[in-house]
């Protein structure tokens, strides 16, 4: 398929719901899911490990582990997704995800502490970003990109919200008490959205005209797919490694401790940003130039705060840029199946997608780490993300269907 092909890709088009209700439900509950199961963990890490001994290594394996098992999880969850839709799936994730988080609370242990966090890789799997885009991918078909792009600015909030709500929590609680709050607050906003907002019809899809129906299991198996999932691993390692080791890098600079937090959190900002502008580059490139185009812009952000030295603002201005691409790049993961081979199988080749993906970003902290210490720094550190993200250019552009 040539790019001006791909443009129309079959999306199911035709009558279907565009349920507005299930559109601000998942707005709501993409902010909490994430918020309080994935970005409560770096605020209260310190103090479980000061209250219970357990090492920063041990805490922060657990939460790895359980994005990879959230990876695997994924793909059979897509499946399910492909046939019955959302409600059922991320109604039984925000029950897993209430029981994890309350494991974590009260876990007397290490091992069963990381059990709930394997748990909770299940939960993430069931409500995080995945679900949600196949839900809005099916319902609102050809005009998804405006609705991916609401749900994605609503996550982006979640850090904004929940970090400082755990933080103050934890002020006045300890980090099991402030744990079982955040709990009660998933159960309280996302059972009973997911059960009572996701009720719209699951439409049937048809097939576009300028578009065959492809199989899953060839699609998965062929080159094209298989390439355009090593181009998106080796960006998602570089991209989550730079985030990871931002901060660091700008202390190396001479920036001080707050003023490196500052950039990485405007730097979550222009994310948000980024992904206002999505719908305009997705209108007027192809998949290929689209997807080719926000990898290497990623990597020139990258190689260049490897390379300048100062002063902070200009650092602080690359920080942000790159953030506004690394907002283009989850629409782009998250359109890139429908752009290429319609969403008849979406949740599956979803999955099947992002799964190394995600397991990549899982990896990012602990080899960007591994990788610093090896080369001498953290700038060259980003040298060597960059040269990654050349390499995720390449196989990008390799990835055209023909």
């Amino acid at each position: 398929m040539t790019d001006v092909d791909a443009r129309g890709a079959a999306t199911g088009t035709g009558d279907r719901p565009r349920p507005r209700s299930a559109l601000l439900a998942l707005c709501l509950t993409q902010i909490t899911s994430w918020g309080i199961v994935y970005y409560a963990f770096p605020v209260l890490n310190t103090r479980i490990t000061t209250d219970t001994g357990w090492s920063s290594t041990a805490t922060t394996g657990a939460f790895s582990a359980a994005l990879i098992v959230s990876a695997l999880a994924g793909i059979p969850v897509g499946r399910i997704l492909d046939r019955r839709g959302p409600r059922a799936v991320m109604t039984t994730g925000s029950l897993l995800g209430t029981g994890a988080v309350l494991g974590m609370a009260w876990a007397p242990n290490l091992p069963v502490y990381t059990a709930a966090w394997l748990l909770a890789g299940m939960a993430m799997a069931a409500t995080f970003y995945q679900p949600a885009f196949a839900a809005l991918t099916r319902w609102w078909g050809e005009d998804r990109i405006r609705a991916l792009t609401i749900v994605t600015l609503a996550g982006g909030l979640a850090s904004t919200v929940f970090a400082p709500l755990t933080a103050a929590l934890a002020e006045h609680l300890s980090w099991r008490g402030t744990y079982t709050v955040l709990a009660a607050i998933l159960a309280a906003v996302t059972i009973p959205a997911h059960a009572l907002a996701l009720r719209a019809p699951w439409p049937a899809l048809s097939v576009h005209v300028t578009q065959q129906p492809d199989d899953s299991s060839s699609v998965a198996r062929s080159r094209p797919f298989l390439v355009l999932a090593a181009a998106l691993t080796l960006n998602g390692f570089a991209m989550y490694a730079v985030v990871i080791a931002l901060v660091p890098l700008l202390t190396e600079r001479g920036a001080s401790t707050t003023a490196a937090a500052w950039a990485l959190g405007l730097g979550g900002a222009g994310q948000t940003l980024g992904r206002t502008l999505y719908a305009t580059l997705a209108r007027r490139t192809g998949v290929t130039t689209r997807t080719v185009t926000l990898i290497t812009a990623g990597g020139a952000t990258t190689l260049a705060l490897a390379v300048v030295p100062g002063p902070y603002p200009l650092l602080l201005l690359l920080a942000i840029t790159a953030g506004m691409v690394r907002g283009n790049l989850t629409l782009l993961q998250a359109t890139a199946v429908t752009d290429r081979w319609g969403a008849t199988h979406y949740g599956r080749l979803s999955g099947l997608l992002s799964a190394p993906v995600t397991i990549a970003s899982a990896l990012a902290p602990f080899a960007g780490a591994a990788i610093a210490g090896a080369f001498g720094g953290y700038p060259a550190l980003f040298a060597v993300l960059a040269g990654i993200s050349a390499g995720a250019g390449a196989l990008a552009i390799a990835s055209a269907r023909r």
